[in-house]
C-alpha cells in the first residue's frame, strides 16, 4: 500500500516565534470585534471554582456502571477515564466510551494532559479481539479509537492501530474515527495505519503554534500537524479529516482565526472546540473560562469559513457526540 503521489499541501502561514517575551496578551471575555477595537487588559490565571456553565448535575446512579462494568471486564483502557473527561458519566451513561489503545502510559510530557507519562509496557496483541468484543456488546454504531503517544515503537503504534480498526469493523460493521498522535518520524507509520481505512481520521492541533512547545511539548511541531492531516487524505482520499482546539489557554482570537484558515487549506472537513479544564495540579493553569456564546460566534465563524461540520462549546471534547458530526 502506498499513498498516491500528490502535490505538496498548501504553504502555513508564517508563525512567529516560540518566546514568551513577545507573546501576544490574552483576552478578557473575548468578543468576537473588528480588528480596529481596542484589545481587553491582560488578567491573571483563573481561579480554580468553574463558573456556571462548566458545572454538571447528573442524577445518581444511571447507566455508566454497566459500561464501566464491560471495560473493566474486557482489560480495557479509555481517554474517558485516563484524561479526566467531564462527559465520561453522560457518556458512560449512553453506552459509549472512546477506546485508549497502546497502553496507559504515554511517552509525551504534555502540560495539559492527566494521561500516566513514563516507563511504556509491552503492547497487548489481543488488544484488538477486546476492544471489537467491547463495540459489539454496547451496540456501537460510530467507535471512537485513540492512543497514548508511544515514541518507543518503531511504527508510533500504527500496525496495531491497523489491527484494531479491522478488528472493531469485522465484529461490528460501525463506522470507525481513530484519533492518532502525531507519528512524528516513524516513515511509513500513517501509510500503515491507513490500509485499514478509517471513515474519519482525527489528529488535534491542540492550540495556536505561538503555544505549541509549552502547551504540547518539544517534540510537537505545527507544521507537521497540518501535513500529517493533509497526508491522511492523499493516503485515502474517502477519509473525512478532523481535527480539535483546547480555548483558554492564553490564545488569542487572531491566532485562532489563523489556526482555523491553516486547517482548512489542509484540507480538513471538521472542527471542534472546547474549553480547557486543568485536570491535575501540576497541569498548565486555565488562563480564561471562554463563556458559551463565544463558542457559539467562534463555531459560526469557523462554519462561515468553510467547515463541513463545527461542535463549539464548553464541554465539546474531541470524540464527544462524534457520530453526529459524520450523520448527514
Amino acid at each position: 500500500f502506498r499513498c498516491p503521489s500528490a502535490a505538496p499541501a498548501p504553504a502555513i502561514r508564517s508563525l512567529p516565534a516560540v518566546s514568551d517575551s513577545t507573546a501576544p496578551t490574552p483576552l478578557i471575555s473575548l468578543p468576537i470585534v473588528d480588528a480596529g477595537e481596542p484589545v481587553a487588559a491582560p488578567v491573571p490565571p483563573q481561579s480554580r471554582r468553574l463558573p456556571s456553565w462548566l458545572r454538571q448535575n447528573l442524577a445518581p446512579g444511571g447507566g455508566h456502571a454497566e459500561t464501566a462494568h464491560l471495560i473493566a471486564e474486557l482489560g480495557l483502557e479509555t481517554v474517558c477515564s485516563s484524561a479526566k473527561c467531564p462527559n465520561r458519566l453522560e457518556c458512560w451513561s449512553s453506552r459509549t466510551a472512546t477506546f485508549m489503545i497502546l497502553g496507559n502510559v504515554c511517552t509525551r510530557p504534555c502540560g495539559f494532559c492527566s494521561v500516566p507519562k513514563g516507563k511504556t509496557e509491552e503492547l497487548e496483541h489481543d488488544e484488538p479481539e477486546r476492544v471489537a468484543e467491547a463495540a459489539k456488546r454496547l451496540g456501537l454504531k460510530h467507535v471512537v479509537i485513540t492512543s497514548v503517544t508511544r515514541d518507543d515503537l518503531a511504527d508510533g503504534g500504527a500496525d496495531h492501530f491497523r489491527r484494531t480498526v479491522e478488528a472493531v469493523r469485522a465484529a461490528t460493521g460501525a463506522a470507525i474515527e481513530v484519533l492518532v498522535p502525531d507519528f512524528i518520524g516513524k516513515q511509513g507509520a500513517l501509510e500503515r495505519l491507513m490500509e485499514s481505512k478509517p471513515d474519519v481520521f482525527n489528529h488535534n492541533t491542540e492550540t495556536v503554534p505561538r503555544l505549541y512547545r509549552t502547551v504540547r511539548g518539544r517534540k510537537s511541531v505545527y507544521p507537521w500537524t497540518l501535513q500529517l492531516l493533509a497526508d491522511a487524505k492523499k493516503c485515502f482520499p474517502g477519509v473525512k479529516t478532523k481535527s480539535g482546539l483546547m480555548l483558554g489557554l492564553g490564545e488569542t482570537r487572531d491566532e485562532l482565526l489563523d489556526v482555523f484558515a491553516d486547517l482548512l487549506e489542509h484540507d480538513v472537513d471538521f472542527l471542534t472546540l472546547g474549553q480547557y479544564l486543568q485536570p491535575t495540579l501540576d497541569s498548565l493553569p486555565v488562563e480564561r473560562y471562554v463563556p458559551p456564546e463565544e463558542f457559539d460566534e467562534l463555531g459560526a465563524i469557523a462554519r462561515g469559513m468553510g467547515f463541513k461540520k463545527v461542535a463549539s462549546g464548553p464541554l465539546v471534547r474531541s470524540s464527544y457526540h462524534a457520530r453526529e458530526m459524520t450523520d448527514e
